[in-house]
């Protein structure tokens, strides 16, 4: 849920074309760069979208297959939020039912960690977060976009990515800390 929330958080990309004041690196409006982007993330995640095709970006061959790639992942992400998420809220309104949802709080404690984690490592160095991340998750090299080639990375910045990943971690962090919060209420309620 925190990546699906992430993937489409226009709003943010919005606020970074406007503030980086991107259009100034492609002379084009900022109005269309997000049209671009929007056209962009319709081909992410929309199955039945088979090619790539934004107004104002060509994409070269290996653009292309990464951006397949990160299609493949977003689509992945999706059918598991898809195919999970009724099972999820079944049990924890049974949890709920049976005032068991303290159940959850060592696993939420745990879970929460891991955002820490990554924060810290982002912190330390984002440039190299990113890179292992895109070594861990792809198989090739395609994603070292050239601007020259693949002209959609002038408006994709660094500081955008880091953000997204700050706001998915963040909204992870948030939903097990909530987690924790409802499961020790519950367990209070429950001895009381």
């Amino acid at each position: 849920m925190a990546i699906f929330l992430t993937i489409n958080s226009v709003w943010l990309y919005s606020l970074n074309v406007r503030l980086g004041h991107l259009s100034k690196l492609v002379t084009i409006s900022s109005h269309r760069i997000i049209q671009n982007y929007v056209q962009l993330l319709a081909y992410l995640q929309l199955p039945w979208i088979g090619h790539l095709d934004m107004m104002d970006f060509p994409s070269s061959p290996s653009g292309l297959q990464h951006f397949k790639d990160v299609k493949n992942l977003f689509l992945l992400n999706n059918a598991v939020l898809i195919i999970t998420i009724g099972p999820a809220i079944y049990w924890l309104r049974q949890l709920i039912l049976r005032r068991q949802v303290w159940r959850l709080i060592r696993p939420f404690q745990v879970a929460a960690v891991v955002p820490v984690m990554a924060g810290l490592m982002m912190l330390v160095n984002f440039n190299q977060f990113f890179i292992t991340f895109h070594k861990l998750l792809f198989r090739n090299s395609d994603w070292l976009f050239n601007p020259q080639f693949d002209p959609v990375i002038t408006v994709l910045p660094e500081s955008f990515f880091s953000q997204c990943f700050v706001l998915a971690f963040g909204l992870f962090e948030l939903m097990m800390l909530l987690g924790v919060w409802y499961g020790k209420r519950s367990f209070s309620q429950f001895n009381q």
